[in-house]
């Protein structure tokens, strides 16, 4: 596997990972914004702006290329600056994008799936569901794969919890019967891994299996760390920025079968539970 990234981030970082440790050949090659080096593979600038001057002979060179880079008003900055590369790539056998739960939009705290109505309600998520459609474009033209895994909120080590309450920025915001999902980013690395190498094509959900309100969420993290949660504030009297707001524009459960039974598999990290619970081990484990 050639394997190129656009966006060797948080969540890229965890794909290689899980990749590497299934061992067999493997290329890396992708993009951050800084570019330089990056856990062996071969990293190039590219911040969507402008093309990205030296990534062309590597992304000729793939044979998956992953897209972790999100859309801007002008649409998809791969797409806009880079297909010309990408059509070179006479071996390419699968494409990868991450997109958004936030394509759903509001359902009122009911459970949604693949096959639910896409209604985004901000820029953001109406942006994804357009890039999500020129993707399909692309891999039908091109004859090959495409894996698009719409992702709940991602939480993982150095983002959880624990360091808001360390940081002294979290908040229990309550607006009744509100819910998230959320995904570790452990799982994302894993599913996104597996689906690569089974060159796995289609439209999932990738989120935990319980959707549960934010505020318990913290005072859970706050127990296990043996500190005072934060007070509760009521939604409608929170401080929040526009963006902030938006997010508690959508109320959803979102369903997760799909993904596993598409692959075969549980999620590492079924609940926030599990997930913060490994995250700490990890902390203590390091320490």
């Amino acid at each position: 596997m050639r394997l190129f990234v656009f966006g060797i981030g948080y969540s890229g970082r965890a794909v290689v990972a899980a990749l590497r440790a299934q061992g067999g050949e493997l290329s890396i090659a992708g993009t951050s914004r800084e570019g330089g080096a990056d856990g062996g593979g071969r990293l190039h600038r590219f911040d969507g702006t402008v093309p990205g001057a030296t990534l062309g002979a590597d992304l000729a060179a793939a044979t998956h290329v992953l897209v972790s880079i999100p859309p801007d008003a002008e649409g998809d900055p791969v797409l806009r600056h880079h297909r010309a590369e990408l059509d070179r790539a006479e071996n390419l056998a699968w494409l990868g994008y991450f997109s958004t739960v936030g394509v759903y939009g509001d359902f009122a705290g009911n459970w949604v799936d693949e096959t639910a109505e896409t209604r985004p309600v901000n820029p953001r998520s109406r942006q994804r569901l357009a890039v999500e459609a020129a993707w399909r474009g692309y891999a039908a033209e091109r004859g090959v794969p495409l894996l698009i895994l719409r992702l709940a909120g991602i939480y993982g080590p150095g983002r959880s919890a624990f360091d808001k309450l360390r940081h002294g920025t979290a908040r229990r915001i309550v607006k009744p019967g509100q819910v998230f999902n959320r995904i570790h980013v452990a799982d994302i690395g894993r599913v996104t891994a597996l689906a690569a190498m089974r060159r796995i094509n289609g439209t999932f959900n990738l989120a935990d299996d319980l959707p549960a309100p934010p505020q318990d969420v913290v005072a859970h993290a706050a127990a296990l760390i043996g500190v005072a949660p934060p007070p509760e504030v009521a939604f409608e009297a929170a401080e929040m920025t526009p963006m902030a707001r938006s997010f508690y524009g959508d109320n959803k459960r979102v369903a997760n079968g799909a993904i596993k039974r598409a692959l075969g598999i549980e999620l590492l990290y079924p609940t926030y539970r599990e997930g913060l619970a490994a995250i700490l081990a990890r902390e203590k484990a390091s320490e």
